[in-house]
C-alpha cells in the first residue's frame, strides 16, 4: 500500500511542479486562467496533505 500512496505523491507533486511552470514562464495571464491554476494548485495539494496523512498512518 505505501508503494501506492508514494507513486500518487510523486505523481501529484509533479502535477503541482508543472502548473508551477506553467504559470512562471507565461507573462500575459488573464485573471481567468490565474484563478483556474489557483484551483488546481489548491486541489493538488489538498490531495498531497491527505497522501502524507495516509503514508504516515
Amino acid at each position: 500500500m505505501d508503494d501506492k500512496i508514494e507513486i500518487a505523491i510523486v505523481y501529484y507533486s509533479k502535477k503541482g511542479q508543472d502548473i508551477l511552470d506553467a504559470v512562471n514562464s507565461n507573462n500575459n495571464l488573464s485573471a481567468d486562467e490565474i484563478i483556474h491554476y489557483g484551483q488546481e494548485m489548491a486541489e493538488i495539494e489538498y490531495k498531497l496533505t491527505a497522501l502524507e496523512v495516509a503514508k504516515e498512518n
